[in-house]
């Protein structure tokens, strides 16, 4: 339940959603990207109602567990959605390279690990070159150095005009989006930049911010 939720996320940002289990997180971006009913209020995505056919193209939407074909290679994987987004080929091992599985793009993605299957999902939606990604806790069981090189990617692909709502429940990754929404029990407690929750808190550490936010809640 996300009762009278009403937020924008906006192009050329990375919006973080953070929120503990249960606080409607992955409701919300279910609702986004049209897969989740929605029994009343209104969901708009680029001008349009979510989930409508001409949106297919421009969402791209990457979910906690993997959703990727285990009989596949990367590559194969990758091409298959490619041709679904109607990609150029050239895209495709570009996508590979961003999530760093070039050495492993001719691996059957069922022997993969689970770090490597979840790049493999995050990079079929890529493939695309997404206007809006909506990417729910995408670098969860990754290495520092792969999780600083996403985000990095992120922070490119909202500079080129894109629109990203990424969950996390990591509070380094938090300070590296241009624009936070704290969800508790399906009600949005806070947003704005991390400068302005840190101010309206009193404290400087985001976790410290969140948890004064929370406290004050009526």
């Amino acid at each position: 339940m996300l009762p009278d939720l009403s937020l924008s996320v906006h192009a050329g940002l990375v919006t973080g959603l953070l929120g503990p289990s249960g606080s409607g997180k992955t409701t919300l971006m279910r609702a986004i990207v049209g897969v989740q009913s929605v029994e009343s209020g209104s969901v708009l995505v680029l001008g349009q109602p979510a989930g409508s056919p001409s949106l297919r193209r421009r969402v791209a939407y990457v979910t906690q567990e993997p959703s990727v074909y285990g009989d596949l290679t990367v590559r194969e994987n990758v091409r298959y959605f490619a041709r679904v987004a109607g990609a150029s080929r050239t895209r495709i091992g570009e996508a590979i390279e961003a999530v760093g599985l070039d050495a492993e793009a001719d691996r059957v993605v069922a022997k993969l690990s689970g770090g490597q299957r979840a790049r493999v999902s995050l990079a079929t939606a890529l493939v695309g070159d997404p206007e809006v990604l909506v990417l729910d806790e995408p670098t969860v069981g990754l290495d520092p150095v792969l999780r600083r090189d996403l985000w990095l990617m992120f922070a490119e692909l909202a500079a080129r005009g894109a629109a990203l709502l990424v969950s996390s429940h990591v509070m380094d990754e938090a300070g590296r989006c241009d624009e936070l929404l704290l969800l508790r029990e399906g009600r949005l407690l806070a947003s704005g930049s991390v400068a302005e929750l840190r101010r309206r808190a009193g404290v400087t550490g985001l976790d410290e911010a969140f948890l004064r936010l929370i406290e004050e809640e009526p």
